[in-house]
């Protein structure tokens, strides 16, 4: 699903109104016929948010219009209301001579029908004490559409505008936003001081960032996109780079398996990982990687190591390698992993392996002279945090797998910086070396070389415990020795991740193990095909 910016959006609009020549009044008409729709299918009888026993016909509905487009939108849905013979107040957060343009001309039309509909009516409300005056008016309505402010807001929310979101908010009444609740940054999901709690939102065209990024989406409730006849190629010229994902991107990449099919037709994977008191990081991202159909892995560990791991991996085969008296890979493990490497497809780097002076020389020069697509996660990504140059000098795909504390020390930056804009920092990162970054999380983001990034909705807090990256690492690395890209090995692993991490919810909300995930993960993928 495309996500677009307000700037985005705002640009569509004018192209669409100034040089393909569709007018703005049948722009806003499309809105908020489309929008009203949505209304009565969420709130009426049959709707999934009725109100009870009461046909929706008998509700008393109070829609807060702002002063610009998005009110206009507002008086639009109070037209249709009107019409369909619902109670409707209007309540105009200004004074009508403020307003202009096509906000003006459908608050002109909406008063006219106000004027021949009994019970109907248009309250102008410019400032806090006619807002106090009509508190009680305000709080006898059923439901409230949200039609203040669109998706250029920029600047918190103060005075009488926030008194009346806070009104909304704390009359516990069903609220339905237009566009985007009003309050959020549509960018970013931000909280401008404060922001409408809906329980259901109609956007136009495209939904935006800010619907689907955290806070914005426990604001927005269910959200539908309304087309309104913005042409297609006025999308394809604005070039959009950020996406939710959803099933159909993913069921695509996984083709049926042909009949003459064998262990060696889909990849033979290695796996570099483990350090004494981290092996279980090391057996679950190999089994990780044969659970996502992956023919072959190879775990290479310490030599010390390689007793303990064999019980650990059934399927998978291990190799000893040499170590470091702490038992740790050292440098002189280079030249046997390079020999190893050369009928494999990818290589995972990372899980538990260790951040010793020995270990970090290793890395590098895997990094650095490693020719086939590479994951790395983890130790690996501390043994790498000082020398990230040498992604720029890499001839196979790189994969990057952090957490928000990894991402901190990759950037020099802190956690909070990192979790304040983790998809500007982790989408410029991108670009500048030349990786996918998959940056994980709520919502995990899947940010590639080209700029574009991929929204992951799938995955719960029960997923917060130790060695679910671990499993992450191993699928995407699996996938990628099956011959996926590596952006679309990223977003399988993922979205499939997430998808197993729900399935395991439905049963309990915490408490679950990493090592869990792994008899989910065939199910997860049989589910989506």
């Amino acid at each position: 699903m495309i996500l677009v910016t307000a700037g985005q959006i705002q640009r569509m609009d004018h192209k669409a109104i100034n040089s393909f020549g569709i007018p703005g009044m049948v722009l806003m008409e499309n809105a908020g016929r489309g929008a009203l729709e949505m209304f009565v299918r969420k709130f009426g009888p049959l709707g999934k948010q009725n109100l009870g026993k009461q046909s929706l016909g008998k509700q008393r509905v109070g829609i807060f219009a702002g002063r610009g487009n998005n009110g206009g939108d507002g008086f639009v849905i109070g037209r249709y209301l009107m019409e369909k013979g619902i109670m409707t107040t209007i309540f105009l957060l200004s004074t009508r001579d403020k307003l202009t343009g096509d906000a003006r001309a459908n608050m002109l039309l909406a008063q006219k029908l106000v004027e021949k509909t009994p019970g109907a009516k248009l309250i102008e409300i410019p400032d806090a004490n006619i807002l106090a005056r009509q508190k009680n008016n305000i709080l006898h309505q059923d439901l409230f559409v949200d039609a203040i402010f669109g998706t250029g807001l920029n600047s918190d929310v103060r005075g009488f505008y926030k008194e009346v979101i806070e009104l909304m908010n704390g009359s516990k009444k069903p609220v339905f936003a237009i566009d985007i609740p009003s309050g959020l940054n549509s960018d970013t999901g931000e909280v401008m001081g404060v922001a409408v709690k809906a329980r259901a939102t109609a956007t136009f065209a495209f939904a935006k960032a800010g619907h689907i990024l955290h806070p914005g989406n426990q604001h927005t409730g269910d959200l539908e996109i309304i087309d309104i006849g913005i042409p297609g190629f006025i999308v394809k010229d604005e070039d959009p780079n950020l996406f939710l994902m959803e099933p159909r991107d993913i069921a695509p990449l996984f083709s049926p398996r042909k009949f003459e099919s064998h262990k060696g037709s889909f990849g033979h994977l290695l796996v570099i990982a483990g350090s004494p008191g981290k092996t279980g990081a090391a057996a679950l991202c190999a089994n990780a990687a044969m659970r996502s159909g992956t023919g072959l892995v190879t775990l290479g560990v310490a030599q010390s190591l390689n007793p303990i791991l064999e019980p650990q991996v059934t399927e998978p085969m291990t190799v000893p390698l040499p170590e470091t008296t702490g038992g740790c890979l050292s440098e002189a493990s280079l030249a046997p992993i390079q020999t190893l490497l050369k009928d494999k497809q990818a290589l995972a780097l990372g899980p538990g392996l260790g951040t010793g002076t020995a270990t970090q020389t290793l890395v590098k020069k895997l990094v650095q002279e490693t020719l086939v697509p590479l994951v790395i996660d983890a130790d690996g990504l501390n043994c790498i945090a000082g020398s990230l140059e040498l992604f720029k000098s890499r001839k196979a795909p790189t994969i990057l797998t952090p957490h928000p504390g990894e991402m901190a020390r990759l950037t020099k930056k802190t956690t909070k910086e990192i979790q304040a804009d983790r998809r500007g920092i982790a989408t410029q990162f991108a670009l500048e070396y030349q990786v996918v970054l998959v940056l994980k999380g709520a919502q995990t983001l899947v940010c590639c070389p080209d700029g574009k990034t991929f929204i992951c909705p799938a995955g719960n807090p029960g997923m917060a415990s130790g060695g679910m990256g671990d499993v992450l690492t191993g699928m995407i690395a699996g996938f990628i020795a099956q011959g996926f890209t590596a952006e679309e090995a990223s977003m399988a692993g993922v979205f499939i991740h997430g998808l197993c991490g729900d399935f395991l919810a439905e049963k309990t909300r915490f408490g679950f193990l990493a090592s869990d995930m792994l008899p989910a993960i065939p199910k997860t993928i049989h589910g989506l095909l």
